[in-house]
């Protein structure tokens, strides 16, 4: 803006200033870089001056202020100096969700809430005053009359984009609207409301998009917050409620592929705040002449066939490492839920995922399986990954040491094994699970099961004696050379040798020698398993 321009929105008359706005806004909508404004003192001069208008309730030139506010506010180098409470309070009434309505029109209220949207995400002074101010209670309060439809969808929608940035940028906020201000229930009762609404079970895409930001929502809301003050017995039924809820939004269809994969993202990210006990939620009881639906032992498995084909896709996918925690670990925590909360889901989602060994000519992380990539994982650098997948085979193999290493090679599993305490090769002493064996082992893995390498987990064909021809005092001397070498790597720091202790856990040897100790009880431990 020139000099002229600036003193004309500074002059209060809306005329004047509706002229300036307009084509401030037509040519600067696409404009991300701000420099000009911010270093030649324009910028602040233009917000001040935006709002003598925002602050006068009937205001003409609504619109055109907001969509200028919007364009500045995406440049951060001074909101908080110049944001006051009056200011975000009038931004507020205009949206409607303030202390004072301005009546204004839907599209005004939609292009306010935008402004707010990019303030509470550009300025932390902002992300504090929704603590103190009627921006959350504003939301709440229309979000309960969504069941009358009296307001614009776009409205909810924005409505819901700013509770997320508010309840994900200030954490503060969260029991107040989940204890205060019962925004859980409200949430839930959106989603319900959308779902009913829908008799095909075919969600349109602006419904899948205000779905999303209701799930970013109360994903916020139920991650564990230690100033939650809801009792335990009003959290297990708001939770049930949420999961029963859940599984039926999962088995709902989108108009797109692209659409879908947003809406079970978001479900499976939500999933992995509700506790464990709940997760008998996602399978139910159906009647045995029900064939129009996957059973298995009488329940209703779509929902855990959702999951274990979205993990499956994933894997296919080949993302690159960086993001494969981000996009694995919901997924995967959702399954160890799922199989820690019942024998049911436990027994199924085994028969997918760890069938009866076929071929074992190939190294459990060799191939495209389920098995497989999750073997893989094992090994990753990412160790949270590494430990959920680790979990969540163990628990399918009832924790039992034997079949973990038979399925994934003692190799892979050691990490799982040495932070348990079962390196000595003893099954978890509490595992409680049924005694069905629900292992058949396969002709092809009995015919070569003596010749398992169990440190690879597969079929290991004979080599040649690297030793066959030399004398004993050749075989002794490279002895006592590997002993060498192994001591000079140990007292250089490169390595520490380590023996079993009594608890099952690796335990560091001061000297090499020490590790001979463990000979005998080794061959020992040995000949009783055998």
């Amino acid at each position: 803006m020139n000099k002229q321009d600036l003193e004309a929105l500074e002059s209060g008359d809306e005329s004047k200033a509706s002229q300036v706005l307009q084509v401030f806004v037509d040519k600067h909508s696409q404009t991300f870089d701000l420099q000009f404004l911010t270093s030649s003192g324009q910028w602040t001069r233009i917000w001040t001056a935006l709002f003598l208008y925002l602050k006068k309730p009937g205001s003409s030139i609504h619109m055109q202020c907001l969509a200028t506010l919007r364009i500045c506010s995406r440049d951060k180098t001074y909101i908080n100096d110049c944001l006051q409470d009056d200011q975000f309070d009038a931004l507020l009434s205009v949206a409607n969700i303030g202390a004072r309505s301005y009546k204004a029109t839907n599209a005004v209220q939609i292009e306010a809430l935008k402004c707010l949207c990019n303030l509470v995400f550009q300025s932390t002074k902002c992300q504090d005053m929704c603590l103190r101010n009627a921006a959350v209670e504003g939301i709440v309060n229309r979000l309960k009359t969504y069941k009358e439809q009296m307001t614009e969808y776009e409205i909810y929608f924005f409505d819901m984009k700013l509770l997320f940035l508010i309840t994900a940028l200030n954490t503060d906020v969260r029991t107040k609207v989940r204890d205060d201000y019962h925004g859980l229930t409200y949430l839930v009762e959106t989603l319900d409301v959308i779902m009913k609404s829908n008799d095909t079970k075919e969600l349109f895409d602006k419904e899948v998009d205000l779905i999303n930001e209701v799930l970013k929502v109360l994903f916020n809301l139920t991650v564990r917050n230690p100033t939650t003050v809801s009792t335990e017995e009003e959290e297990e039924s708001q939770f049930n409620r949420l999961a029963i809820v859940i599984h039926e939004l999962i088995l709902y269809r989108t108009r797109s592929k692209e659409k879908l994969n947003e809406l079970r993202t978001n479900i499976i990210n939500l999933l992995t705040s509700i506790p464990t006990a709940c997760y008998c939620e996602l399978i139910v009881q159906v009647p045995d002449e029900a064939s129009n639906v996957k059973h298995y032992e009488g329940y209703n498995m779509e929902a855990v066939d959702i999951l274990i084909d979205y993990l499956k896709e994933k894997f296919e996918g080949g993302r690159e490492k960086l993001t494969q925690y981000e996009i694995l670990s919901p997924v995967l925590t959702d399954l160890v839920k799922c199989v820690k909360c019942s024998p049911v889901m436990r027994r199924y989602i085994r028969g997918i995922i760890l069938p009866p060994l076929r071929d074992v000519k190939k190294r459990p992380e060799e191939g495209s399986e389920l098995r497989n990539h999750l073997c893989k994982l094992l090994t990753n650098p990412a160790t949270q990954l590494a430990d959920l997948s680790a979990e969540l085979l163990f628990i399918l193999c009832k924790e039992n040491v034997g079949r973990m290493i038979k399925y994934t090679g003692y190799g892979n599993a050691a990490g799982l094994f040495a932070n348990r305490g079962l390196l000595a090769g003893r099954s978890n002493p509490i595992a409680d699970y049924s005694s069905d064996s629900e292992d058949s082992d396969t002709e092809e893995y009995k015919q070569i099961q003596d010749k398992i390498n169990p440190v690879l987990g597969c079929y290991e064909p004979p080599h040649p004696n690297p030793l066959e021809g030399r004398s004993d005092e050749q075989k002794e001397y490279e002895a006592m050379e590997l002993v060498n070498l192994i001591d000079k790597l140990h007292r250089t720091g490169v390595i520490k040798p380590c023996k079993i202790g009594d608890d099952g856990r690796p335990e560091p040897v001061d000297h090499i020698l020490e590790l001979q100790e463990e000979i005998p009880e080794q061959q020992r431990a040995h000949k009783r398993k055998t």
